[in-house]
């Protein structure tokens, strides 16, 4: 039986329930966070955490539980579902609200957390489509894992179309931005680069512990940047690091995975 962990308490998926007035699904007023788990817990907790409580900050959305109760909720659920590892689902609604825009003051939140496994076999390497649609850098939201994700479906959807397989978004300058849902690095003559996060980048976990590891130059980057370099990859807390070949049919640099993203993969494992 499949069960999930809402508002403090272990129930089957079965028996979850929103309510139709909640402002996450109506108006998608909530935030997410999706966290590897290994060995029957979440070891990067306290990094999702921290990130979810400062997106709940800024909007203003209370944090129902503290950090060792969302990682008692962690551990319940990845046991229920038996598993050791896998993928762990947060999602942090407004909760219920009046019909409108504006939130009921105060608001009362509901928190979810769902336990699944992983994919079989990891991503295949990532040849991309630019997308059309840009990232909106002076938003706050995208620097926040928010529940409204249309923007990013409608690239991916565009970049399947196309016959590739990720799409890699600009924001409003023509700068490079992101993937859909995983931050960007690219590598000319042995140095790391990834757009900061003034370009519309949300703050990835993944993200974090390669610049904590490694020599990155954070700065705006264009299209051209990424065509012209050695080896390209994407990370994100799921699939670690994942090549990046190819951008609108244009080899990047052998069009094979480098020894640089090898290098950023081993760092991760070894961590």
């Amino acid at each position: 039986m499949d069960w999930l962990w809402q508002d403090g308490r272990l129930r089957p998926v079965q028996e979850a329930w929103i309510d139709p007035a909640d402002r996450g699904l109506l108006l998608g007023d909530g935030l997410f966070e999706t966290m590897r788990a290994s060995g029957g817990k979440v070891p990067l907790l306290h990094l999702h955490a921290a990130r979810l409580a400062a997106s709940a900050g800024e909007l203003g959305i209370p944090l129902p539980y503290d950090l060792a109760e969302l990682d008692r909720a962690a551990r319940d659920v990845l046991a229920r579902a038996g598993l050791a590892d896998g993928a762990v689902r947060l999602t942090l609604t407004r909760g219920a609200g009046p019909r409108g825009l504006l939130p009921p003051e105060p608001c009362r939140p509901m928190l979810l957390l769902r336990a699944l496994p992983m994919a079989g076999a990891a991503p295949a390497p990532a040849n991309a489509a630019t997308a059309a649609i840009p990232r909106n850098e002076r938003s706050p939201l995208s620097r926040m894992k928010t529940l409204g994700c249309l923007d990013q479906i409608l690239c991916l959807r565009a970049a399947l179309a196309a016959g590739a397989n990720e799409a890699i978004l600009l924001n409003t300058q023509g700068d490079l931005a992101c993937a859909t849902s995983a931050n960007l690095f690219l590598v000319k003559d042995g140095t790391f680069r990834t757009p900061d996060l003034a370009s519309g980048v949300l703050p990835g976990i993944t993200r974090g512990r390669l610049l904590a590891a490694l020599p990155v130059e954070e700065r705006p980057l264009r299209r051209d940047e990424l065509l012209a370099a050695d080896e390209a990859f994407l990370t994100n807390c799921l699939i670690g690091v994942r090549p990046l070949l190819s951008l609108d049919g244009q080899p990047i640099g052998t069009g094979q995975p480098g020894p640089a993203t090898v290098r950023a993969a081993r760092l991760l494992e070894a961590a």
